[in-house]
């Protein structure tokens, strides 16, 4: 509709721009004298060229009467031209008379076609800076139109690309649902509840498997070792030496299968090796608006960065600090408070929210795979956030501390520096 009333305006402004320009070329230049009321002047000069009387028409025009000798004897404002080489310039009308009393002299009839025409350019001038002046205001509003309501929630769903990408499902796309990208945005964050929940899933179903490789490995090695136990006192208590053999065999292969069983239940720890972190310089201003990212919420107050060069990977750092944050928001649901400082070859970043602390038999293993904490009891999540930041951060030559804090759970990142 937007779009529309703009067009309209400007082939509005348009047309009214092309009839000014008509206006113009059909302005005819050369005003022709009155013939009627040039008689009646040159007939009252006639009669008496000192003090003629006015014309009744209202189109007559200014003159001047000169005598046979160049004098003037009459005109009827000041500011014409008084002789014959002046008029001739000015292209004004130049007749001539003669009184009753054999007196002849000239009329100079006043030429006002240029100060009419530059009356029309001052004219057309006028409407053409207006419609000009108008077609920028309407340009530029629009272009904020745009900006608003196309280049910002463009830049916003690029923002919101590499959230994903980078495996952060927690942060809403918030959009403005009544613009023409409404539907749009909504679709995309449709998307991204419907990979967290795929995620969730997949966190599920591996926590699964964890628990039945656990079980399996335990039934598993329960007959293994009986039947070790057994093989091994029958080894023991046999004579027979190709029956030792035997027996010998049957306490390899069991010890065997206890490898592949213990193979088998650390297995799903190597997963993590697949996602690649790419450190290199950063300079430390630019963890004000990581920050201010992953506090989606605002609920913490972004302190001043010590100015400093890290050596970082700013998209798995952004990661970091949204697990954090998503956790807090999540765990806590409390105001989080964040600090800055420069301790020696580093800069640590702590967050601390006001949810209270965590058990502390919990603490050594809270950054572990699928470990959760007994808060975390009827809150989705995969026990994965904390556990992928301190894989991140040992990548990066840096540290993940966690632990109780005053108030609640204190994270500190601590960056490595260039």
């Amino acid at each position: 509709m937007r779009k529309n009333g703009f067009l309209i305006a400007v082939i509005v402004l348009l047309a009214a721009e092309i009839a000014a320009l008509c206006l113009f070329l059909a302005h005819d230049a050369s005003h022709a004298l009155d013939a009627v009321a040039v008689n009646e002047i040159l007939h009252a000069v006639e009669e008496n060229p000192d003090a003629p009387e006015p014309s009744s028409h209202e189109s007559a025009p200014d003159y001047v009467v000169l005598d046979a000798d160049g004098n003037v004897r009459f005109r009827t404002k000041t500011g014409l031209c008084e002789s014959i080489h002046d008029a001739v310039v000015h292209r004004d009308t130049i007749l001539d008379f003669e009184t009753p009393e054999q007196k002849s002299g000239k009329i100079i009839f006043y030429n006002d076609s240029v100060e009419s025409l530059n009356m029309h350019k001052k004219t057309i001038t006028a409407v053409f800076l207006c419609a000009v002046f108008v077609q920028c205001s309407l340009c530029i509003g629009y272009m904020i139109y745009l900006n608003r309501t196309i280049i910002r929630p463009f830049e916003k769903l690029k923002d919101f690309a590499e959230r994903v990408a980078c495996g952060n499902l927690d942060v809403p796309l918030s959009m403005d649902r009544k613009n023409i990208f409404g539907a749009f945005t909504e679709s995309f964050d449709i998307m991204r509840c419907e990979i967290k929940r795929a995620r969730i899933a997949e966190a599920q179903a591996a926590a699964d498997k964890k628990e039945l490789v656990a079980k399996l490995s335990h039934d598993i090695k329960t007959p293994v070792a009986s039947i070790k136990a057994a093989s091994e006192v029958g080894a023991a208590l046999t004579g027979d030496e190709k029956l030792r053999d035997n027996y010998t065999q049957i306490i390899r292969k069991a010890d065997q299968i206890n490898a592949l069983v213990s193979n088998l239940f650390s297995a799903a720890l190597e997963e993590l090796q697949q996602l690649t972190v790419t450190a290199a310089d950063l300079a430390s201003r630019g963890l004000a608006d990581m920050l201010k990212d992953a506090d989606y919420l605002h609920r913490a107050e972004i302190p001043a960065i010590p100015d400093c060069l890290l050596h970082a990977d700013p998209l798995r750092l952004q990661q970091v600090f949204d697990n954090i944050l998503s956790n807090s928001y999540k765990y806590a649901d409390s105001p989080v408070q964040i600090t800055a400082a420069r301790e020696k070859n580093r800069l640590v970043i702590t967050v601390e929210d006001c949810g209270g602390s965590l058990d502390p038999q919990e603490l050594p293993l809270i950054k572990e795979k699928f470990m959760r904490g007994k808060n975390a009891g009827g809150i989705e999540g995969a026990g994965l956030g904390l556990y992928i930041s301190d894989y991140f951060m040992k990548e990066m030559n840096g540290e993940l501390l966690v632990e109780n804090g005053q108030h609640g759970l204190r994270v500190s990142v601590c960056i490595a520096l260039s």
